[in-house]
């Protein structure tokens, strides 16, 4: 018989001796947490504690036994004896690892001085058919992870602290804007027409009303709107979804956070962000700088393409902070060929004078480990100026052909229906992205990539938009919003005459924008990329508790 039926069967049992084993209540007076931090209260006062949480760890020694109990804050000892809890004690027998139980009973501690409670009463509160233990101790599938997230929470730490955190994070940035006067508002998610930014839409069907309706890709057309209805400072946090492909950092449904103020410009919102990320910084680690990490998995492949990738940042003079070294917990499961290739590594580290760290996790991997400075200000650079001089020519007055040119020799891949604001945006990211490591500011871009910014007050080929990088990533995008009806309503038409973008022509924001909107700056946010910068995570699936997968 395996454990599910064995479980299954206890089940049954339990039911034949009245005992439910799914009861509807229990009345918990303390956290684990609670306790641990009230000890020396609790215990002078013999105070009666009642605790509850999942049973992670057992202990048998026949007229006595111990648990490891967890709930969501803490785990805490329970010692069971059979002279206290009389013929009740039997009943253990039916307790597996995984059970949810609470208990009454007193704190002391250990000989070895570990906080404990004695327990005097217990209840079954929900028994677990399937176990969880060692079978998925430190889950190493990352498909598994991800499909079965609650195995994923239960065993490891560390994937429960990323979403604790994240939580956090999105809890300052409200704290952040509002302090500032900001209002928080809510606009539809179901658009009848799709806009503010470049991206396919998902489709649905408005039963209704009887129309093709889409899901949002932006926030931005709907919250100019109210800038237009004389609200001066909003923003909204919420779900945006596109019809696009999954990597690293995409995910087609996201979290992202779009922010207007009125009499502001793109200045403005880069004075924003970076008070407002030096905030999340300083709340989350209590300093202005934190570790962020480039990873190579072995399970995945690529673990050599560190070597190249060191070189190439030092060669550019970007400062690493170590390179960290992670081996299996269990050291007898290691291979050979892994073993070597990380000898190879210290070796090259020792070559290069960079520090370097080894230690223990559940997966095989290594990093490239920088720390990141929050400290204001950030480092501003000109799109155009590090673009052309990296291709060695005007993106502006550079032909379409000649960049898709260029390109190719790079060895990018080109395909036939790229638009030249695509284009234009696979060059900066393959020459230029993978370097921004510290925070930075990259300014001023071609004005036809950005239809919805201000032309630039100094060149009117260019826009006053930035987009602001950390670790490598893209986190932000912001522009001086344009608010100049007539213009707003030429760029428009001029994309979908040059076929840069299929996104339909919204004639109501236009008439929105025709009563008059203030000068604004606007900034959107990536919440799931600031959460895998700000947790130290290489791909945006880990800071999202139940990622879309292709089905098996």
């Amino acid at each position: 018989m395996d454990e599910y039926e064995i479980r299954k069967k206890k089940i049954e049992e339990l039911k034949g001796l009245k005992i439910n084993p799914y009861p509807y209540f229990f009345e918990r007076t303390h956290t684990t947490q609670e306790v641990k931090n009230n000890f020396d209260q609790l215990c002078q006062n013999k105070t009666e504690v009642k605790v509850a949480g999942r049973i992670f760890l057992e202990r048998d020694f026949g007229k006595t036994k111990f648990y490891t109990l967890a709930d969501g804050y803490d785990k805490i000892q329970l010692y069971l004896r059979k002279d206290v809890l009389g013929d009740k004690y039997q009943l253990l027998d039916f307790f597996d690892i995984g059970d949810f139980i609470g208990v009454v009973g007193e704190v002391f501690k250990t000989k070895t001085g570990e906080i404990t409670i004695l327990v005097k009463d217990f209840t079954l509160l929900a028994k677990a058919l399937r176990p969880f233990g060692e079978k998925y101790h430190g889950i190493r599938d990352v498909e598994l992870r991800y499909r079965q997230r609650y195995l994923d929470l239960l065993n490891n730490e560390e994937v429960r602290e990323i979403f604790i955190k994240r939580s956090k994070i999105i809890a300052l940035i409200r704290e952040f804007l509002q302090n500032k006067g900001f209002l928080e508002v809510e606009t539809p998610i179901l658009q009848p027409l799709y806009g503010g930014a470049f991206a396919t839409p998902f489709k649905t069907f408005y039963e209704s009303l009887n129309k093709e309706f889409y899901l949002r890709i932006s926030d931005e057309l709907y919250l100019k709107r109210l800038l237009v209805g004389n609200f001066e400072k909003v923003f909204e946090i919420g779900k945006d979804f596109r019809n696009e492909g999954i990597s690293r950092f995409h995910s087609p449904e996201f979290t992202q956070i779009e922010i207007y103020q009125a009499y502001a410009d793109y200045e403005t919102m880069m004075q924003l962000f970076e008070e407002l990320f030096l905030y999340l910084v300083k709340n989350l680690y209590n300093q202005e700088n934190f570790f962020y990490s480039e990873k190579f998995y072995y399970e995945e492949g690529n673990f050599k393409e560190i070597f190249p990738r060191i070189e190439d940042l030092l060669a550019q003079g970007i400062a690493i902070n170590k390179i960290n070294i992670y081996y299996l917990k269990e050291k007898e499961k290691e291979e050979k060929a892994y073993l070597d290739s990380c000898q190879q590594l210290i070796n090259f580290c020792q070559q290069k004078n960079l520090n370097y760290f080894e230690g223990k996790k559940n997966d095989r991997y290594w990093e490239i480990e920088f720390l990141i400075s929050a400290q204001i200000p950030f480092k501003r650079i000109k799109f155009c100026s590090v673009l052309n001089e990296k291709l060695g020519m005007d993106i502006l007055t550079a032909s379409f052909s000649d960049l898709k040119k260029k390109a190719s020799e790079l060895g990018i891949e080109v395909k036939e229906a790229i638009t030249r604001t695509k284009l234009i945006d696979k060059l900066f990211s393959f020459l230029i992205q993978k370097y921004l490591i510290q925070p930075t500011f990259v300014c001023d871009h071609p004005k036809f990539t950005t239809p919805l910014a201000k032309p630039h007050r100094e060149n009117p080929l260019l826009c006053e938009r930035f987009e602001v990088f950390i670790g490598g990533i893209e986190l932000g995008n912001a522009f001086s919003e344009e608010n100049d009806p007539i213009r707003q309503k030429e760029s428009f038409l001029e994309l979908l005459k040059l076929k840069e973008d299929e996104t339909p022509l919204d004639e109501d924001f236009i008439k929105a924008l025709e009563y008059g909107m203030p000068p604004s700056g606007g900034l959107g946010i990536g919440i799931d990329r600031l959460v895998m910068v700000l947790t130290n995570q290489s791909a945006i699936r880990e800071v999202i508790l139940f990622p879309q997968l292709k089905e098996r």
